[in-house]
């Protein structure tokens, strides 16, 4: 059996990743790729990247085919265009980009490091308004709280 992060690890041996200021950089130039935002939609409402779309990993099979009331146009599309995937930490990301490798999507990647790591690269993030995150505020978000029963019994 493995644990989460020994998924992780196993899914890095077929998925690739970009650090922050790679994003950046792929995103001045055109096409830029399409941004896949797998955090829930709540995690999203309150900051993501500019531009990107917002499809939950829960749903993220059936939104990439058509047919299905999760279907996500844009992303059933993109196949053959270059995908970055990004969440929180740059965990769930990388699951989903080996879940969208799978269905044969060729050019993705996921963010290490995440939003944590966007926003520690000092780039924008913005609300559901598409208004800019304060610095501060973001620094908040990010900061992990673990209520003392998520902790493991040996370190409480």
């Amino acid at each position: 059996m493995k644990r989460f992060l020994q998924l992780i690890q196993h899914c890095l041996t077929e998925v690739r990743e970009i650090m922050p200021w790679d994003l950046a950089e792929r995103l001045e130039r055109s096409p830029a790729p399409l941004i896949v935002d797998v955090r829930e939609p709540e995690e999203y409402g309150a900051m993501h990247l500019p531009g990107s779309l917002n499809v939950p990993r829960g749903i993220l099979e059936s939104a990439c085919e058509w047919d299905y009331e999760e279907t996500v146009p844009e992303l059933v599309e993109a196949r053959t265009r270059e995908v970055v995937v990004v969440c929180r930490s740059g965990n769930r990301s990388v699951l989903a980009a080996h879940v969208l490798q799978v269905l044969g999507y060729r050019q993705v990647v996921s963010l290490r490091t995440g939003l944590r790591g966007w926003k520690d690269d000092d780039q924008p993030l913005v609300d559901a308004a598409g208004i800019e995150v304060d610095p501060e505020r973001a620094d908040a978000y990010f900061t992990p709280r673990l209520r003392p029963d998520q902790r493991h019994p040996d370190r409480r």
